[in-house]
């Protein structure tokens, strides 16, 4: 499957064009306070996290990296694995589109966060900041969605490990209530299966998309956020 992912890959891979809006167009930063019209703090969604997210996405898209810029996509690992902390945001449109829950990686931790690497076959997350490609369909994860990671040392091995979005049984409330925290994946950020393609639908396509957490390392080192 992980050779499939990866001809797949250069098969899909979006072209960056000018057509794009920019994202100093879409987030001010100076006139409005996106963070308190969206209201995510209610949806337990830090500032200090969301203006990480936007400091990324602005570096990507002066460097011409993104194809789509007016949509953001969050997975705040900082928060337990019961609560939905996956945020997908319209910035364009000022709106929040999707918060639901997001699986991390077996090796990762339990119902928190807390060890992340880029190694094959470590069944841990990675951080960082990744640009979503088209969307595949796996023979055992069905509709799913290539992600591709764009910092080196952190999560650049994401397609070799075939780390994808897609759904899982596990990745949902009824799993929460009968294990007590939500299920783990190999890596992927895995989504309750009633929301998987809808979002991929909306995130598809060369938008941004940032796994968070408070890693001292990452956050010292990361040059999307130094």
């Amino acid at each position: 499957m992980k050779k499939a992912i990866i001809y797949l890959l250069f098969i899909l891979l979006p072209v960056v064009n000018n057509a794009r809006i920019a994202i100093h167009d879409v987030v001010t930063g100076e006139n409005e306070d996106f963070f308190t019209i969206l209201n995510l703090k209610e949806y337990g969604l830090s500032k200090d996290v969301f203006s990480l997210a936007i400091k990324g996405l602005k570096k990507l898209e002066l460097n011409n990296k993104l194809h789509n810029s007016e949509i953001i996509t969050i997975a705040d690992y900082s928060q337990s694995s019961n609560k939905k902390r996956l945020y997908v945001i319209d910035l364009k449109n000022k709106k929040l589109l999707f918060n639901t829950y997001v699986a991390h990686g077996r090796n990762t931790g339990d119902e928190y966060a807390r060890s992340f690497s880029n190694k094959e076959g470590s069944s841990k997350s990675s951080l960082g900041f990744y640009i979503t490609n088209q969307p595949i369909t796996g023979s055992h994860t069905g509709f799913s969605l290539i992600i591709n990671g764009i910092e080196k040392g952190f999560n650049d091995n994401a397609v070799k490990r075939a780390i994808i979005i897609h759904a899982a049984a596990y990745a949902t409330e009824n799993f929460i209530k009968k294990y007590g925290r939500l299920g783990r994946s190999f890596g992927c950020p895995a989504l309750p299966p009633d929301l998987n393609k809808p979002i991929i639908e909306t995130i598809k396509g060369g938008s941004c998309f940032f796994i968070y957490n408070p890693d001292n390392y990452y956050l010292r080192n990361s040059a999307l956020l130094n």
